[in-house]
């Protein structure tokens, strides 16, 4: 019997690269560096891709879309969410709701959220206000303070389908 309810947590970093677009949540940011990575580097969508493996006990977004597969090479994050939302729904759950959140010093996101939260809602098929997307700084500390890079964490729900 499987359970009614499961929760999945993902995260995911990247470098700051020159000559790369910088893409989150699905929403290219003008900015002057990118994310480093083999796909897009979006860490948004490849946090929400592991929490939603997780969730499921199918591995994370490595064992799935493997940086060794030149198929994946500069991948849309939008597509590999695609394919872990139809994964998801061959084990019959759905996603009851989204919390992630970003972290990086610059640029600033407020404006690019609500596009982030229509992305995500409707890849997985869901209502935006089940999509929450934050951003926060790490005042100054670490990589992320140092501007070198930016993380994101997510926490999903997921509920059985009947």
């Amino acid at each position: 019997m499987s359970a009614q309810f499961k929760i999945g947590f993902g995260y995911d970093v990247h470098e700051f690269a020159l000559d790369r677009k910088f893409i989150l949540g699905g929403v290219q940011i003008p900015f002057d560096k990118g994310l480093t990575g083999h796909s897009d580097a979006d860490v948004l969508l490849h946090a929400i891709c592991d929490a939603i493996l997780g969730a499921l006990a199918l591995g994370d977004i490595g064992m799935h879309f493997p940086n060794t597969d030149s198929k994946y090479k500069d991948a849309d994050s939008k597509k590999l969410l695609n394919d872990v939302f139809y994964l998801m729904k061959d084990f019959h759950y759905e996603v009851g709701n989204i919390d992630s959140t970003i972290l990086l010093e610059e640029p600033k996101l407020v404006p690019f959220i609500p596009g982030m939260r229509k992305v995500i809602a409707n890849i997985l098929n869901i209502t935006v206000d089940q999509v929450s997307v934050k951003a926060t700084t790490s005042e100054g500390l670490g990589f992320v303070g140092r501007n070198e890079g930016c993380a994101a964490y997510s926490v999903v729900l997921l509920n059985k389908k009947d």
